[in-house]
């Protein structure tokens, strides 16, 4: 079932709505008459990982293991302070 409610009750009934929002209902808010926003629960259902899935989409340069040059390097070990 969706439940549909208006900003300013949202705001004053955001607590119930998301007890409502845990036993599965979806809530639609709307403002001047237009749906703005619609929360709806998460799914705990977890999708299982598949061993190899990415196989070649995923490529490494030949240098990966190589240490950064030293400008990139002295970058991370002595970072200057940001400019304001």
């Amino acid at each position: 079932m969706t439940i549909n409610i208006t900003l300013p009750e949202a705001n004053n009934h955001f607590l119930e709505l998301i007890q409502q929002i845990k036993t599965g209902e979806e809530v639609l808010i709307s403002e001047a008459g237009i749906v703005i926003a619609r929360i709806s629960p998460m799914s705990n259902a977890k999708m299982p990982r598949v061993p190899g899935q990415d196989k070649g989409r995923v490529t490494m340069s030949a240098d990966f293991n190589e240490p950064l040059p030293s400008d990139i390097l002295d970058g991370f070990l002595n970072p200057s302070e940001p400019q304001i």
